[in-house]
């Protein structure tokens, strides 16, 4: 079975390649350069003309979400089935929420809504901490021993906040592989107190 392959520019792709390396599956990047990109027939390929681009045998993906949850989904079985399901989606679909904010932020009221965006940042953190602590106490994945794509979403949180905070992030990138997963949130929160 050829190995899942992704195509991506490396900035584009966030922890995504930590699911599958989670789970003992194999992993093959192709890194598109800035060079690269405008060659050829590359960026048409691409169905919205953009990076990321997957594939699993015979299916390819483009978008980064539907890419997490094919992973999650055909790397393993949920352990509770739709309960795990609807959790994994919710927690994903709170990170999105969050990056929407993110978006809104940069690209039209960064100057003006940077200081009430951080002020506001732990409050939207909460939730995906109260998630991590009631799993084994913090010491777990969202969902059981297992990463899931919703732990990938959590661990791009700090990787989308650089451009506002990142001398406090790099800081808080660096941080040991083994961690208290439920620390997370609580951790983004400190590194980005201004």
């Amino acid at each position: 079975i050829p190995p899942k392959t992704i195509r991506t520019n490396k900035t584009n792709r966030g922890a995504m390649p930590v699911l599958p390396t989670g789970r003992g599956q194999s992993w093959k990047e192709e890194v598109v350069t800035v060079e690269t990109w405008p060659q050829g027939s590359l960026k048409t390929s691409c169905l919205y003309g953009q990076l990321l681009k997957f594939w699993d045998r015979d299916l390819t993906l483009y978008h980064s979400n539907a890419i997490l949850r094919h992973l999650g989904r055909s790397l393993g079985p949920f352990r509770r089935d739709r309960w795990e399901a609807a959790l994994v989606a919710a927690v994903s679909d709170g990170v999105e929420n969050l990056c929407v904010k993110y978006i809104i932020l940069i690209y039209t009221n960064y100057e003006a809504g940077k200081e009430e965006y951080v002020k506001a940042l732990p409050g939207h953190l909460k939730p995906f901490e109260t998630l991590l602590s009631q799993n084994q106490r913090g010491q777990a994945f969202i969902t059981g021993n297992t990463i899931s794509s919703a732990d990938c979403n959590l661990l791009d949180l700090p990787l989308i906040h650089q451009v506002l905070f990142w001398p406090r992030l790099k800081a808080f990138l660096a941080f040991p592989k083994a961690v208290d997963l439920a620390s997370i949130p609580t951790r983004i929160s400190e590194s980005l107190q201004l």
